[in-house]
C-alpha cells in the first residue's frame, strides 16, 4: 500500500520532482536511529496478556454498566483508573490527588451529565515542556432499551488497558534509571461515543500547551481481528500515520520492523476511505491542531457496538503484543534527540 501510494504521488509531479522526493524521503529512513534498543524490549515485555486481562475484566464488567458518558458505570470507571495511578505511584499533572480534568455539563450534548477526563503523566528528564500524548476513550454506549450492558470489552476496554499497562512500562523504566527525556501523558478521554467532546475539551483547554505536543497516539480497539484477517491475525491497522509528517511514518515501520514484525495494514488510511475513520476517533481532534497522529485500529467486527463486545473474546496475545508496538513508538518520540518534524503539504505527497 505504502509503495504503491507514492509511486501514485511521483507520477503525478512528474520525474524531475521524483528524484527530489526520493532523496527527501531516503534521508529522512537514514536519520532515523532508534534509541535505548535492549531497554524497550525489557520494559515493553512488561505489557502482559495477564495483566491486560485483568483491567479488561473490571473495565467490561456488568458491574461498569457499559461505561456511558456521565452517567454511574462512567464514573466508576474514572474511579477504578485514578485509583489504579495513584497505586503505581503515576502522578498526575494537575497537582496532588486530582487526575480529573472536569467537563461541564454545558459543554456536552443536551441530557448529558458532567464527565470528566482522567490525566496520568510521567515527567521528562531533558525536556518536560516537549509532551507524548498517548490517548484512548474509556467511555462506551451503556446499557440498552432491552435492558442489555454493552460492555465495551474491545471498544475501548482493549486501548484503555492499554494505555495502563504502557504507563506502568514507563514507570518502571524511570524508577530504574530510564526517564524519558520528554513527558509522557496518559490521557483517558470521555464522551468518544457522543461525539469526541472528551478530546475536543482537552484540546480547547490543554494542560500542556499544544504547540509543544509532539505527537498522540490514539488508541481505539486493538483487542479483536476483523473479517479481513482471520488467516492472518498479526497486524494491526494504522491511520494517519504520514499525515502531517513523514518522519512519524517512519518512525513507526522503523521501530515495528526492528521489534515486532506486526503487519501495519493502510487500507484505511486514504482519503478515499468510505468509513472515514481518521475524522470518528479522538485523534482528529489533535490533527486539526496540527499535532502529528497515529491511530491504532483493528477494525469493525460483528460484535462491534454490540452487548455481545464481552471480554472473553478478546485475544489477550495480541492486545499485548499491539500495545507494546504502540510503547516502543512513545518510547522513540519520547526519547529521540529532535522532536520529529511536521510536513503540512503531507496530504499532497501521500
Amino acid at each position: 500500500m505504502k509503495t504503491y501510494l507514492i509511486i501514485s504521488a511521483l507520477t503525478l509531479v512528474g520525474s524531475c520532482a521524483t528524484t527530489k522526493y526520493s532523496t527527501k524521503i531516503q534521508n529522512i529512513k537514514d536519520n532515523i536511529h532508534l534509541v535505548d534498543g535492549a531497554s524497550v524490549i525489557k520494559y515493553a515485555n512488561t505489557i502482559t496478556p495477564k495483566e491486560l486481562k485483568e483491567h479488561i475484566l473490571i473495565i467490561a464488567s456488568d458491574s461498569f454498566k457499559g461505561r456511558k458518558t456521565g452517567e454511574l458505570g462512567q464514573k466508576l470507571t474514572s474511579k477504578y483508573l485514578k485509583s489504579y495511578y495513584k497505586s503505581e505511584h503515576i502522578k498526575s499533572p494537575l497537582g496532588k490527588n486530582s487526575y480529573y480534568q472536569i467537563i461541564p455539563k454545558s459543554f456536552l450534548p443536551k441530557d448529558i451529565k458532567a464527565s470528566e477526563n482522567v490525566l496520568a503523566y510521567i515527567k521528562g528528564s531533558e525536556k518536560p515542556d516537549e509532551v507524548v500524548i498517548i490517548s484512548a476513550h474509556y467511555d462506551h454506549l451503556g446499557i440498552t432499551k432491552e435492558g442489555e450492558i454493552n460492555n465495551g470489552a474491545d471498544d475501548n476496554g482493549s486501548g484503555t488497558s492499554a494505555i495502563m499497562e504502557i504507563a506502568e512500562a514507563f514507570k518502571l523504566a524511570k524508577d530504574e534509571g530510564f526517564r524519558p527525556k520528554r513527558s509522557l501523558l496518559f490521557l483517558h478521554v470521555t464522551a468518544e461515543e457522543i461525539g469526541k467532546y472528551g478530546s475536543e475539551y482537552y484540546t480547547l483547554y490543554p494542560v500542556f500547551t499544544l504547540k509543544n505536543t509532539i505527537a498522540n497516539l490514539n488508541i481505539d480497539m486493538i483487542g479483536r481481528v476483523d473479517n479481513c484477517h482471520t488467516d492472518n491475525r498479526n497486524y494491526i491497522y494504522l491511520i494517519g500515520s504520514n499525515k502531517l509528517s513523514n518522519e512519524l511514518h517512519y518512525i513507526s515501520e522503523k521501530v515495528n520492523d526492528t521489534y515486532f514484525n506486526i503487519n501495519l495494514d493502510y487500507k484505511y488510511n486514504t482519503e478515499e476511505d468510505s468509513h472515514h475513520y481518521y475524522y470518528r476517533s479522538d485523534q482528529y481532534n489533535f490533527a486539526k491542531h496540527g499535532i502529528p497522529i497515529i491511530f491504532y485500529f483493528n477494525g469493525e467486527h460483528e460484535d462491534y457496538h454490540q452487548p455481545t463486545d464481552t471480554a472473553d473474546k478478546i485475544d489477550f496475545n495480541l492486545l499485548a503484543k499491539r500495545s507494546q508496538l504502540i510503547f516502543a513508538t512513545a518510547w522513540q518520540l519520547a526519547n529521540q534527540e529532535n522532536r520529529i518534524t511536521i510536513d503540512y503539504n503531507n496530504q499532497e505527497n501521500f
